[in-house]
């Protein structure tokens, strides 16, 4: 997948229909400074906004993978333009970040998109390794980076409502005593 041309493509029309997103996953938390590898990219939107992004995928040659009332995905028949995921927010907490996603530059300035905050994906992450204890590992690791670098600048106490939300309350504990202090 080229992630520069995907997201090129992507954000134009995003921006033309008026899509509000955020970027989540993998490339998300690239910009946040934890790198890891990825092979999709990942979306936030607004469950809304969903028939404008049904349009915007179809109009650029994504074919519908699979929809559920959370999660759409789609597949492009072009390897270059890979596949695309969206999380449906329509839940408040999902709303909530969707509207304190902030703008990040990419690609040395080129493009500018909306990126969900550290804490947001922590919850995300939260909620992923409480429905597939197999993400776990890899989730933790994730949240554990993303505290190494952002601890003393997050919003601690929604973090704990994620935590809380998922019955992890000890692990919140661990966490922000091991990076909080």
């Amino acid at each position: 997948m080229d992630f520069r041309r995907t997201a090129e493509r992507l954000l134009k029309a995003f921006e033309m229909e008026g899509v509000r997103y955020g970027l989540i996953g993998g490339f998300a938390l690239g910009l946040w400074g934890v790198h890891r590898s990825t092979v999709d990219i990942d979306f936030l939107v607004h469950r809304d906004d969903l028939p404008k992004v049904d349009r915007i995928m179809r109009a650029l040659g994504y074919e519908s993978r699979f929809r559920s009332e959370n999660v759409s995905q789609f597949t492009s028949p072009l390897a270059v333009f890979g596949e695309v995921d969206f999380l449906h927010a329509f839940r408040e907490a999902a709303v909530g970040m969707l509207e304190r996603a902030e703008e990040r530059e990419v690609f040395s300035g080129a493009l500018t998109l909306r990126v969900v905050r550290p804490e947001d994906l922590i919850g995300l992450k939260v909620q992923a390794m409480t429905n597939d204890e197999r993400r776990q590992a890899g989730d933790l690791a994730d949240i554990e980076a993303l505290l190494d670098l952002h601890g003393k600048t997050v919003d601690w106490e929604r973090i704990e409502g994620y935590f809380a939300l998922f019955d992890g309350e000890h692990l919140f504990a661990a966490l922000k005593e091991k990076y909080h202090g």
